[in-house]
């Protein structure tokens, strides 16, 4: 269970946090596979802090010797077991402790990879509605916090809590008395721990909330610093970026002020606590009850509870603030494995019942009988897929495919894609698309075209099965899943948008992300493929060569060759494009989109055009304007319907003369 998503400015819907319940359940979870270390790691620690128990009986062994006058032989035997003690606690603290970090060092990998697993399958649109900051303030701020209890605090406060228990049982042993006198601290103790949570919980909550807003604002502001300058908009974000400042530094301040009332507040406990045992071993030495090396063990006793307790309470400070980054790292985990549906979405939007007929979707305007429609035996029709589409064989994992051939699809009847009335908005009244109907044909190439903000790249995302629609259905080979397998050849579909990462590591590496079993020969050729083998063979190491942060830099260009390359490895049944050509510029759109070309060969693809060009060369050209299709056609019919694509194009080409389909 999580708390509702709350907003941090400027529109932003952060993501939720786990209620205190949920936490304590996800951290039960985490720690269940190594109950056998904990339990030794605890039976060690007390093991350990029983054996220490024993030096304030022999320093009182000591003091009733001297004060008695016998003589100093007698002090042999009190002095050896001390140092017998001394040794027997080091080794087996020294154990214990190990064992209880080797615990919090595996539950926090643990958690790590959970959340990073998590993390990477949630919704496209959930993340830009919370923004990048919060996210990044998670998995930095929030895991180093995490981080920084279990390697510290977590052992430290099960030695604290097991010495206070085990100490107080020692002081009942010497005299009950000694312990109620000890118990007088308690209710000060209490009362400060009990003042110090109630306001620590939601401090440390709201400044991580204040970090990860100043996070975002910086990430904005840096990230569009171009755009910033261009509509002189510097002094408005500067201010801002100074308003978010000063409320994470109001908030350090306020936390730094709540630890200082802390600490005075643990002094007066501790002086009442030991002004008490002191007075109670005076009244009991006085009438012999006990002798003064007994009364000296419980002052001493009571003493030795300064370090736990105070480590203890202390470590409230760091309890809360891990709980609350922990409480934050849940919730993101949570998001992703219980999707909350969105509003007017069908249960199971795009999963069709068993047995029930896939919808073939709406006649779209202007739209052709596909030419490709497959045969009742699953061949493709002639002249729709071209020979070469028809001869490519499909390589099954575990088997490497010929050097000089990538591995292909052949197009198949289950290649089909059908979008059937599709709607989505980005938050109550905020519609990208309405009722979208669209079918690609097995093996088709279709192009969607249109203005900024028609809603292209929602589009595609839906189709990619990255990002669910509000309402409608999308059957095919997305229906199951981005990461569902379309058989041995490899994932159903592939997504290949502008904005794309190169991994620090090799090249070959980087490649291998998409298909870990390829040999070297199949990285050559997806990369001959992409016509990026030239300058990938020129790297200082070839396909050794480390790239990414710290290692060679590619530029836009090759970095978009790399992914396609990625794309003929992981050979999808789909292949979606989302202006992967735009980020290389003019010099470099058409070698890229000839990448583009050969790697979509042989399968089926939707490619959101940023050059009209693409569209050309695609089978059948689809034309959205303000979330609706509005044409649909082969480009030369579109071209000549003097419609909003014949528009689109006399605006695109200009002087350009109309590259041959």
């Amino acid at each position: 269970m999580t708390t509702p998503p709350h907003t941090a400015g400027e529109g932003a819907e952060l993501l939720p946090v786990a209620t205190a319940a949920r936490t304590r359940a996800a951290l039960r979870t985490l720690v269940r596979p190594d109950r056998g270390l904990a339990l030794t790691g605890i039976g060690v620690l007390v093991a350990a802090t029983v054996v220490g128990l024993l030096v304030q009986p022999l320093l009182g062994r000591i003091v009733d010797i001297v004060a008695d006058g016998r003589p100093a032989g007698d002090l042999t035997l009190p002095v050896v077991l001390l140092i017998a003690v001394a040794a027997v606690q080091g080794v087996t603290t020294t154990l214990g402790l190990t064992r209880v970090a080797r615990l919090g060092e595996t539950v926090l990998a643990r958690l790590r990879e959970q959340f990073v697993e998590r993390a990477l399958n949630l919704p496209a649109d959930r993340l830009e509605r919370a923004g990048s900051g919060d996210l990044t303030a998670r998995v930095t701020g929030d895991v180093a916090r995490v981080t920084e209890a279990v390697r510290s605090a977590l052992p430290e406060m099960a030695r604290s809590v097991l010495a206070i228990g085990l100490t107080l049982g020692a002081l009942a042993l010497l005299d009950v008395r000694f312990l109620l006198a000890a118990l007088l601290a308690v209710p000060v103790q209490l009362l400060t721990a009990r003042w110090y949570v109630r306001r620590a919980v939601t401090l440390y909550a709201d400044q991580r909330v204040a970090n990860g807003a100043q996070q975002q604002q910086l990430l904005e502001t840096i990230g569009g610093a171009v755009t910033v300058r261009g509509h002189r908009l510097e002094e408005r974000h500067t201010e801002r970026g100074a308003d978010r400042s000063r409320k994470a530094v109001d908030l350090t301040m306020r936390s730094v002020n709540l630890v200082l009332g802390f600490y005075g507040r643990l002094h007066i406990a501790e002086y009442i606590g030991l002004a008490a045992v002191l007075i109670a071993g005076f009244w009991l030495v006085r009438d012999g009850a006990v002798s003064i090396g007994t009364a000296t063990a419980a002052a001493l006793y009571f003493h030795s509870l300064f370090g736990p307790v105070n480590a203890a309470l202390v470590l409230l400070d760091d309890a809360q603030s891990a709980a609350a980054g922990l409480a934050r790292l849940v919730g993101v985990t949570d998001l992703a494995e219980q999707p909350e549906p969105e509003p007017g979405k069908p249960e199971a939007a795009g999963r069709p019942e068993a047995g029930e007929p896939e919808p073939a979707g709406k006649p779209e305007p202007g739209k052709p009988e596909p030419a490709g429609k497959p045969e009742a035996d699953g061949k493709p029709e002639a002249g729709k897929t071209t020979p070469e589409k028809a001869t490519r064989g499909k390589a099954t994992r575990g088997k490497a495919a010929p050097a000089s051939v990538p591995r292909q699809r052949v197009a198949s009847p289950e290649a089909a894609v059908s979008v059937h009335a599709v709607s989505h908005a980005y938050g109550p009244g905020r519609p990208v698309l309405h009722e979208v109907s669209l079918t690609l044909a097995p093996g088709e190439h279709v192009a969607l075209v249109g203005a900024s903000g028609a809603g292209k790249s929602t589009l595609a995302r839906i189709v990619a099965g990255v990002q669910q629609p509000t309402a409608g259905t999308v059957t095919g080979p997305t229906a199951g899943a981005v990461t569902a397998p379309a058989g041995p050849g490899g994932p159903s579909v592939v997504l290949v948008t502008q904005e794309v990462h190169v991994f620090t590591g090799t090249l070959a590496d980087d490649l291998r992300l998409a298909r870990p079993d390829a040999t070297d020969d199949d990285l050559r050729a997806a990369l001959a493929t992409v016509d990026a083998l030239d300058w990938a063979a020129a790297l200082p190491d070839g396909l050794a060569t480390v790239v990414g942060e710290g290692g060679h830099r590619l530029d836009a260009a090759r970095a978009q060759q790399l992914a396609l390359a990625r794309l003929v490895l992981a050979d999808p049944a789909l292949a979606v494009l989302d202006e992967a050509t735009a980020e290389a510029g003019s010099a470099g759109a058409r070698a890229l989109e000839r990448s583009a070309g050969a790697a979509l060969t042989g399968r089926t693809a939707l490619v959101v055009a940023h050059r009209l060009t693409q569209a050309v060369a695609a089978d059948r050209v689809v034309v959205l304007e303000a979330g609706r299709v509005v044409e649909s056609g082969p480009h030369e019919m579109l071209r000549d319907a003097d419609g909003p694509y014949a528009a689109l194009w006399r605006a695109w080409s200009g002087s350009r003369a109309a590259p041959h389909p």
